[in-house]
């Protein structure tokens, strides 16, 4: 377990060099405006669930793997994930030519399962609890070859950055982002970039109120456990703790806006019919935040952060709104 570093600082200069890279997998995702009714904010959707993969993670993962050594890459990849990170290796290693094999939380929905096993990675079962004492002990006796951890790695931070990067060269004023905390790895790398390019923006974590450990921690002033964490069809946000190595990242967000799970699947309704995009309960709690109005006046990013949810379970969502 790595010793929390309380001036952890992800330099603009890594996710430069990213940025110079991460394209041989991820592609630039289109920011979109929202027409929202009145009186919503000017919102604008990051697409990251066009993604190969559908999600964010592809770009992270791939800036890790594309920096391991070759005798590091023969003896395999793993990681531990609800779905999208688990995608994002397997699709980085597969094109490294690596074995990769994946702890899966019991949390994750069968379209992500699906979606690992077609990219050739060889999955292992595991609860939820486990998954998370493996993200916070950073390995596992079960798994075998090198752990590529989801959130927890500063290269994979600086690989998220880029979509920071391309947000501000979308939109060089705009004046808020939203993105879902999982284990905050997005959030990091999206304020690395624009923190140095555009200090003035206002980042903002969103959490669904059944999982909220960065609001606690803000309120606590240090990184807790969320004592009432609940499952949801949120699987790709709403952890149960921020790790003490992430803290020093996360405190100097503008905050964490906390959001109803009816007013995430209200969200993923309002993109579906106006932007034709289908977006998971994580990026849902993104929509939703920026909807609320809390992030501010001005233009607000919301970063949909990926698209990978089952069919059925979002028509009954998104049916079920009014």
């Amino acid at each position: 377990m790595p010793t929390p570093d309380p001036n952890r600082h992800i330099p603009l200069d890594a996710v430069r060099d990213a940025a110079a890279a991460v394209y041989g997998a991820a592609v630039r995702t289109p920011l979109v405006r929202l027409w929202a009714d009145a009186p919503s904010p000017e919102i604008y959707l990051k697409l990251e669930a066009l993604q190969p993969i559908g999600s964010f993670k592809i770009r992270g993962a791939y800036n890790v793997i594309r920096q391991l050594p070759a005798d590091t890459l023969r003896e395999g990849v793993w990681t531990v994930s609800a779905g999208n990170a688990a995608q994002g290796v397997a699709f980085a290693a597969r094109k490294a030519g690596a074995r990769c094999s994946v702890m899966v939380m019991d949390t994750a929905p069968e379209t992500k399962i699906r979606a690992i096993e077609r990219l050739g990675a060889t999955i292992v079962r595991a609860t939820y609890d486990e998954c998370w004492r493996t993200v916070i002990a950073h390995g596992s006796d079960r798994m075998t070859g090198h752990f590529v951890h989801p959130f927890d790695d500063d290269r994979f931070i600086a690989g998220n950055g880029t979509a920071g990067l391309e947000i501000l060269e979308d939109l060089p004023d705009v004046d808020a982002i939203v993105a879902p905390l999982g284990g905050g790895g997005l959030l990091s790398g999206i304020a690395a970039a624009v923190r140095a390019l555009k200090p003035g923006t206002n980042i903002y974590a969103a959490e669904p109120e059944t999982a909220a450990p960065l609001s606690a921690s803000l309120a606590a002033g240090r990184a807790v456990y969320f004592e009432t964490w609940q499952a949801s069809f949120v699987d790709g946000a709403g952890g149960k703790s921020v790790l003490d190595t992430m803290w020093p990242l996360l405190k100097p967000l503008a905050g964490s806006i906390v959001v109803s799970l009816d007013d995430v699947a209200r969200g993923m309704k309002l993109v579906a019919e106006r932007a034709h995009v289908i977006a998971e309960g994580a990026a849902g709690c993104a929509i939703a935040a920026a909807l609320s109005g809390r992030a501010g006046a001005g233009k607000i990013v919301a970063v949909v952060s990926g698209g990978n949810i089952d069919l059925p379970t979002f028509a009954k969502l998104v049916g079920a709104c009014e």
